[in-house]
């Protein structure tokens, strides 16, 4: 399970920088998941509250977003939104495909008390 070393991760840069920002405690913690990530978003937040029942961020409260996937296809010359890694254009069937965006995993913003 991956999400678990994402999760340390995660949590690890949070507790960092409330600490550098002066603050006892995590509140909030916004994060993008790319729709093409290949990240359980369930795994992912129950493996951050886990990881963090001891420190800082212990009780935070995870949002996920989902950003949608965006390719450029080849062939037809547009802006597609693939439902998968690997599927073809929905346009033209296609499999020349540039994948934009989709599959970041980044923190947003994180709220401290």
């Amino acid at each position: 399970m991956h999400e678990l070393m994402l999760a340390e991760s995660v949590v690890r840069l949070v507790e960092s920088t409330a600490r550098q920002a002066g603050a006892e405690r995590v509140t909030r913690v916004r994060l993008a998941l790319g729709a093409l990530a290949h990240v359980d978003p369930d795994a992912l937040l129950y493996c951050c509250e886990l990881v963090a029942r001891d420190g800082p961020a212990a009780g935070a409260v995870y949002e996920v977003e989902r950003p949608p996937a965006v390719a450029w296809c080849a062939n037809c010359l547009t802006e597609v939104t693939p439902p998968a890694v690997g599927a073809p254009c929905p346009g033209c069937g296609g499999f020349q495909l540039d994948i934009r965006a989709g599959e970041e995993m980044r923190v947003i913003d994180i709220a401290v008390a």
